[in-house]
């Protein structure tokens, strides 16, 4: 973990020391983990509304003659599905292998103009990369530090938009221009929890008056100031992969099931002949949810195995809140034959735990 002096931090810093969070480096950010516990935290957007700053999330824009048609050249989704305003989840391949530089979601203003919510860790990259591609009349800007970005959970979200006069009516993965006072801001159909909720792209400068107004609105629904790691357990429920766990330069779409991320017919998009070679051939291992079967809890990095033999890696787990017992993510080798409802054990701590193989999501999801 880098020393704290070496970490960036949110314009939003100060309020969290205030409501006493603690503290944890993220993708480069120091950024808060909790503050009234994370079962509470991920109670609070289960069951009424949250608010994280997730101002860490990279920012970038890439604008000029025919910008989106050159995006859709690099990236693996196809944004012809979408028009403007609406949002897209897509993801940044490397060329020559397909694996995962990156996931991110570009929100499309128009031909000419796409805005990109990357990871913390990789914006550099990514804007690194395009940048590198672009032809002459289009420019790419990392906008990391002019945005910042709160998420707004739960199935009482759009009750605290609306009492803010925001729009709240526009559909899953699509966003608005709106504003709170003399402040504009960015309303996104979009989150990373499963329920649903808004992410509000605010100029940093703006955030923590922004904050403020939307804890106050909020305060009649008992909003819940959430942090990261209540954002890591309502996301693992959701099956939602993180990327340098269940997506990386190692982990490819076709082995995480990250398929439907990817438009096959399109003539390009950078790793296309490596992904199209790969899901020919089959690849030689698939990403599926684990449930424990008893008191265990799968971690990153734990050993899957059927019998004695070795079949597999956890990428990501935790308890699930919501459920009430040990769930996971797991790369699973194809050559072991496993299917849904097999029971495997995972080596918890030098102790065998059983779990059962699952398809996700092991919440139901409520985005819409």
């Amino acid at each position: 973990m880098a020393p704290v002096a070496d970490l960036r931090r949110s314009p939003l810093h100060d309020r969290h020391t205030a409501l006493g969070a603690k503290f944890a480096a993220f993708g480069g950010w120091e950024m808060p983990l909790e503050y009234a516990g994370v079962l509470k935290e991920h109670a609070a957007v289960r069951e009424g509304v949250g608010i994280f700053d997730v101002s860490h999330l990279g920012k970038a824009t890439v604008a000029g003659p025919d910008a989106a048609e050159f995006l859709n050249r690099c990236l693996s989704n196809d944004l012809n599905r979408i028009g403007p305003g609406q949002a897209q989840y897509t993801l940044c391949l490397d060329a020559a292998t397909g694996g995962v530089v990156d996931d991110l979601i570009a929100y499309l203003h128009g031909p000419d103009e796409v805005f990109l919510i990357p990871n913390a860790a990789n914006t550099a990259e990514v804007v690194r990369r395009l940048a590198a591609a672009a032809p002459g009349m289009v420019t790419v800007i990392n906008r990391h530090g002019e945005y910042a970005v709160l998420a707004v959970q739960g199935p009482r979200s759009a009750e605290v938009l609306d009492a803010l006069g925001l729009p709240t009516k526009h559909g899953y993965m699509s966003f608005d221009s709106a504003s709170i006072g003399a402040v504009s801001l960015t309303v996104c159909r979009t989150g990373y929890t499963g329920e649903h909720g808004y992410e509000l792209v605010v100029p940093s400068e703006s955030a923590g008056a922004v904050w403020d107004a939307v804890l106050d609105a909020g305060a009649p629904y008992r909003i819940q100031a959430c942090g990261l790691g209540a954002r890591d357990t309502l996301r693992t429920e959701m099956g939602y992969p993180l990327h340098g766990q269940d997506l990386s330069l190692t982990i490819t779409p076709v082995q995480a099931r990250a398929g439907w991320a990817v438009g096959w017919p399109k003539p390009e998009f950078w790793g296309r002949e490596a992904l199209l070679a790969e899901r020919s051939a089959g690849p030689r291992r698939l990403l599926f949810g684990l449930e424990s079967l008893d008191r265990g809890i799968p971690r990153p990095h734990m050993v899957v195995l059927l019998g004695d033999a070795p079949v597999g890696e956890v990428t990501s787990g935790t308890f699930s809140p919501t459920r009430k017992l040990g769930i996971g993510l797991a790369l699973l080798d194809r050559s072991s034959g496993l299917h849904e409802e097999d029971e495997v054990s995972v080596d918890v701590r030098g102790r065998r735990s059983r779990m059962r193989v699952v398809k996700p999501p092991f919440v139901q999801p409520s985005v819409k």
